[in-house]
């Protein structure tokens, strides 16, 4: 692995912890509260984060990935908390996925992020290349759950 590489991989690692810094200390009744105004919820946010990785993934590469059945259907672009079911995981559980993530996502794919597929949306053509832009959305995600904590932790 390159020196670059293992930067993007300490990345990956040192952002979800921020993320889930954000989070610590919210009850699971506050990561399902919808303040007036908003359309999601923290715990909505963190299955979305979750799920858009994998998606970049497999768009690119065009093979599954770990995404659990049904992820989509509760937490793809579009969605809403009005879509969970009782099957929905529980905000604990997301935290846990999201933990484990990036050490998921460094043991399958590491020796894989230079390789060339057909290019996608923004001309990305490496997984190394789709990594850097789910950092970004990750860090817009962060910055709705700030937003949301000033609301539910008042």
């Amino acid at each position: 692995m390159t020196q670059h590489q293992k930067v993007l991989f300490n990345q990956l690692e040192s952002y979800r912890h921020d993320l889930l810094a954000v989070v610590e200390g919210l009850s699971n009744q506050q990561a399902n509260i919808i303040p007036q105004g908003f359309h999601n919820n923290v715990r909505w946010n963190l299955g979305h984060v979750y799920l858009d990785q994998f998606l970049w993934i497999e768009a690119l590469t065009k093979e599954r990935t770990a995404v659990p059945e049904r992820f989509t259907q509760w937490f793809g672009f579009g969605t809403s908390p009005k879509d969970f079911t009782e099957e929905t995981p529980s905000f604990e559980e997301l935290k846990h996925l999201l933990k484990t993530q990036s050490s998921f996502i460094k043991h399958s794919y590491q020796a894989r992020l230079d390789e060339v597929f057909e290019p996608i949306e923004m001309g990305m053509r490496t997984i190394e290349e789709v990594l850097v832009r789910t950092i970004f959305h990750e860090g817009m995600h962060v910055q709705a759950i700030m937003d949301l904590r000033k609301f539910i932790t008042e």
